[in-house]
């Protein structure tokens, strides 16, 4: 009678440990998942045609706390490998007293020279982008078929290098040899360094491939470290637009993204530019919270 006895209270144990793991289990299929609270940023290209003060200052206004420095302009060379150190010692002055934090900056090399100028090149720009504070380069690929190698095996040696200095390098879909998923899988494949990622960029999907964005990141969603943010209605056609104005399916871009543990940034690239910044930046503004409804939703 002991030994049953002990086995019955062994097996009641069991029982409702069973059960309250089975309950447990159920409460969490049925609790909705939290909304992903990804990061978002702006960069500096709705405003290249006026000051980077007022580009900065239009950012802050629009309700940003990050900026990149993606498009160059002949006043604001950012990493450039020949910018002076005057003139990045004064950009870091700039970004600071502006209230906003800068996360990356774009690359900019040539592959119609010598592989180790270019790479030479490239380290200088990564040493900016280090003394700025920057986490991520960004490269767009190549156009010509015939510059694709030589690029890829100078984006090997950057990735090597910014590891060295902690500066993430990126790739954005951009056309070319960065068209869409079958070419972004062989730049990856080709690069082989675990410093070199990808922001994806929907709108780009579109308007250099016509392909679906959604179905194109599915096979590249692991190498994502972050989103660039634009629209797009057809191949070729204008991007400075506002978003959900376009093709892009924002929300089942953002679902793939949040399946594969995605943790941001993302970067609003484009708007409808006003006749001023401030115009500009009510566009930007709006982006952003089209942005934020649609990952309260997802």
């Amino acid at each position: 009678m002991e030994r049953t006895r002990r086995e019955f209270i062994r097996e009641g144990t069991t029982l409702l440990a069973g059960a309250a793991l089975l309950a447990d289990a159920r409460s969490l299929r049925a609790a909705p998942s939290a909304s992903a609270k990804w990061p978002i940023g702006c960069f500096n290209r709705p405003w290249t045609k006026w000051t980077f003060e007022e580009t900065l200052k239009a950012i802050r206004a629009a309700g940003y706390a990050t900026t990149g420095l993606l498009t160059r302009t002949e006043a604001e060379p950012f990493i450039a490998a020949d910018a002076s150190p005057e003139y990045l010692d004064g950009l870091k002055r700039r970004l600071a007293a502006s209230g906003l934090t800068a996360n990356m900056a774009a690359l900019h090399s040539r592959h119609d020279i010598p592989l180790e100028e270019t790479v030479r090149s490239l380290q200088k720009e990564i040493d900016h982008a280090a003394s700025l504070g920057l986490k991520y380069v960004m490269t767009f690929g190549v156009d010509e078929p015939a510059q694709a190698e030589h690029h890829l095996q100078s984006m090997a040696r950057a990735a090597a290098y910014g590891a060295e200095k902690g500066v993430q390098v990126v790739m954005k879909p951009h056309g070319g040899s960065s068209g869409a998923s079958a070419e972004i899988v062989a730049a990856m494949k080709k690069v082989g360094h675990p410093n070199f990622k990808i922001w994806y960029d929907a709108g780009n999907i579109i308007y250099y491939t016509g392909k679906d964005p959604v179905e194109e990141l599915k096979p590249v969603v692991q190498y994502v470290t972050g989103f660039c943010a634009k629209d797009c209605a057809a191949p070729k056609s204008d991007v400075m637009i506002q978003l959900g104005t376009g093709k892009v399916d924002f929300a089942g871009v953002f679902k793939v993204l949040k399946s594969a543990g995605f943790g941001g940034p993302i970067m609003v690239e484009c708007c409808a530019i006003g006749d001023t910044p401030e115009a500009t930046s009510a566009n930007a503004r709006a982006n952003r919270e089209f942005l934020e409804k649609v990952l309260a939703a997802i």
